[in-house]
């Protein structure tokens, strides 16, 4: 295969995020004072980013090596060899139901929301030039403050696809992602990483002024996006004027959001000590459709190809959760910073979790840096994961990159506007380092 500008462009950024994120206890072994873990994740991400038809497959393998890696040099946070690779996956098991149900249960929401005949109707309202694809970013932003943001992302690629053809540009998906994760970063309940900040003890009035930046960031990607897909693309004007509106499939994507939501506040906010014995949000999505097949019958042919991407996903959160990382930096607005592009490749969840343990962060700052940061990449958050599904054409770093330019400089407008507007206003530490799951085996055979 050919390397282009952007390949080579591409795998210096990786490199150069992997040594310099958090840091990491000497383990195992080291070359050139990285860890051999970190080497096989950079050559994981190189090979989704390079070899972007075969991502599955380079996916699955990485995981493979780096599981048998750890098992045979390096141990697990919960122990040694096969037996520790077993309880770390039972670890994490909730958390990857949880993410392969909602992935699963969301691409069906989707089809049922594309056949309410809801977005043929949308172009009654929505301008005809640019301004259409702009304001139908910020219904994504909104929709998303309150949905999570893997449901408002995939609704705002099924309007796309409805009022653009099915001609949606690259950067624009890209920016769609972006409003998805902008939307959810400064609500407990919009994104993955938020709610396990309420979770953790962090109040939602404490991460609400991530929208200080997530506002400017939309104006940014959202200006340039719509004009890039109004010369791809312009908005129809003559779509959905014979669209009638199914009520009984709108009621239906109701019913399945209301189920997530439900859910997730009963079990975060009156049984928060079950949240890790059961994937009661993932399960609670398919009980919503099992129970509504007999009104309106799902797109079950959706699930083979929505399962291969939720596969990909799920085998490098997997992966991120192996890697050795003990701490992170000095908790500062500038780590905060750093860590958005990080989470570009490296999955947000774990991050989230060593900044809670650490503290002493600002949290709708970090709320932002590393929910937004992940719409860098299309595999840097399960939104983009979930919307590359509808859209193959979007799994391709170098295409993602080159149309999505415009994440990049919103994401460093938005938290530079926070910085001067909000400020830095860490909140103190209220976590053990040593109470954290993140506390390894192999450290505590080493003190």
């Amino acid at each position: 295969m050919q390397i282009t500008t952007v390949h080579t462009r591409w795998i210096l950024i990786v490199l150069g995020l992997l040594i310099a994120s958090p840091a990491y206890a000497a383990t195992g072994p080291m070359v050139l004072g990285v860890p051999v873990d970190f080497i096989l994740f950079a050559l994981t991400l190189l090979g989704v980013a390079l070899f972007h038809q075969r991502t599955l497959q380079v996916a699955l393998a990485g995981l493979i090596v780096i599981s048998l890696y750890k098992i045979a040099v390096t141990g697990f946070n919960e122990g040694a060899g096969v037996v520790g690779w077993l309880a770390h996956m039972q670890h994490e098991w909730v958390v990857l139901t949880n993410l392969l149900g909602l992935l699963l249960g969301f691409a069906l929401l989707a089809r049922h929301f594309e056949d309410s005949g809801v977005p043929l109707i949308l172009p009654r309202f929505l301008p005809d030039d640019w301004k259409g694809a702009f304001v139908l970013l910020v219904m994504v932003f909104v929709l998303s403050s309150f949905l999570d943001n893997i449901a408002a992302a995939l609704i705002g690629g099924t309007v796309a696809a409805s009022v653009f053809k099915r001609r949606v540009h690259i950067g624009y998906l890209a920016a769609i992602v972006a409003a998805s994760n902008a939307g959810g970063s400064g609500s407990v309940v919009g994104d993955t990483t938020t709610t396990m900040m309420w979770i953790d003890g962090v109040a939602p009035l404490d991460v609400v002024h991530a929208y200080a930046a997530a506002l400017p960031a939309l104006l940014v990607f959202g200006f340039f996006a719509a004009r890039q897909q109004q010369a791809y693309q312009p908005i129809q004007k003559d779509a959905g004027a014979d669209a009638r509106v199914d009520w009984a499939h709108v009621g239906i994507v109701a019913w399945i959001l209301m189920a997530a939501i439900v859910t997730n506040v009963i079990i975060n906010t009156q049984y928060p000590q079950f949240s890790d014995a059961f994937p009661f949000i993932g399960a609670a999505v398919w009980v919503a459709i099992v129970l509504a097949v007999p009104v309106r019958k799902p797109e079950w042919s959706l699930l083979p190809d929505a399962f291969k991407g939720s596969i990909f996903l799920l085998s490098l959160v997997v992966c991120a959760s192996m890697m050795p990382v003990e701490e992170l930096p000095a908790a500062s607005w500038q780590t905060a910073f750093g860590l958005g592009f990080v989470s570009a490749v490296f999955d947000n969840i774990p991050l989230t979790a060593l900044a809670l343990t650490q503290g002493g962060y600002d949290w709708g700052m970090l709320a932002y840096a590393v929910g937004f940061g992940g719409s860098m990449i299309w595999f840097g958050s399960s939104a983009g994961v979930a919307l590359s599904n509808l859209f193959p054409e979007a799994k391709s770093v170098g295409a993602w990159v080159k149309g999505g330019w415009h994440v990049i400089v919103a994401y460093i407008v938005g938290f530079l506007v926070m910085l001067a507007v909000v400020g830095w206003h860490p909140h103190a530490a209220h976590k053990d380092v040593r109470a954290s799951p993140t506390y390894t085996y192999a450290q505590t055979n080493h003190e």
